[in-house]
């Protein structure tokens, strides 16, 4: 239970977009929606694999979900940049940064997409402050006359003091959950499946429909436990 709130809280609080989200991603009135978690890293191919899945998952329950990223990596005080190791090099830690700052100030439509032609321009061009600033073009984000600058770094570098501390708050929230292959999806504060060079602990399937299905459960029992406690 406490795992389950915290994640819960940590859903809310760091992932939380100030606008509303518009058209068929715009959230149901009077409903709660169901917290969905990728664990990732932004560089592994396991995450390219998942948030592509996930890519034609998201439109089937935009209304129903709250989405966001949670980042693998270990929390390094020697390291002068980010205060953390990534596996695969500094333009990871870079992304991870530019990706938070993106979720925390833009609606889920704006930072999915944003993460989508990151991933589309290869993934060793994945944080580099070029593809960022070019992908924030592409999602309509205004990076340098917004917060998105100012906590990435108004040259794209994802080297910004407050995108720096969400990655660390992101990395010690994972560490807690134990979320440590990417890619790991967690729907409703429970782990559902795992790609870690092939799909693992998927009980439920793990395909689209599969993940579909899923969170339609979950948003049911979700909304009717709350029904029940009004």
């Amino acid at each position: 239970m406490l795992l389950r709130g915290i994640l819960s809280l940590y859903v809310a609080a760091a992932y939380a977009s100030p606008t509303d989200v518009q058209e068929s991603w715009s959230t149901l009135t009077n409903t709660r929606r169901v917290p969905v978690t990728l664990g990732v890293m932004s560089r592994c191919p396991d995450a390219l694999l998942c948030e592509t899945l996930f890519d034609k998952v998201i439109p089937r329950v935009a209304q129903k979900i709250d989405l966001s990223l949670a980042y693998v990596a270990r929390i390094n005080p020697s390291d002068p940049e980010f205060g953390v190791t990534c596996m695969h090099g500094r333009y990871e830690c870079a992304a991870n940064v530019q990706q938070l700052c993106v979720a925390k100030y833009t609606p889920m439509r704006t930072w999915w997409e944003f993460v989508v032609c990151q991933n589309y321009e290869g993934r060793d061009q994945i944080g580099r402050p070029d593809v960022a600033l070019k992908c924030a073009r592409t999602a309509r984000i205004d990076w340098e006359g917004s917060e998105v600058g100012r906590c990435a770094g108004l040259d794209g570098s994802g080297t910004g003091e407050e995108g720096v501390r969400l990655l660390q708050g992101s990395i010690r929230t994972t560490e807690f959950l134990d979320i440590t292959k990417s890619c790991t999806i967690v729907i409703n504060t429970e782990k559902v499946c795992v790609h870690d060079g092939m799909w693992k602990d998927c009980e439920n399937g793990h395909e689209v429909q599969d993940f579909v299905k899923q969170i339609e459960v979950a948003y049911q029992k979700l909304n009717s436990d709350a029904m029940v406690s009004n």
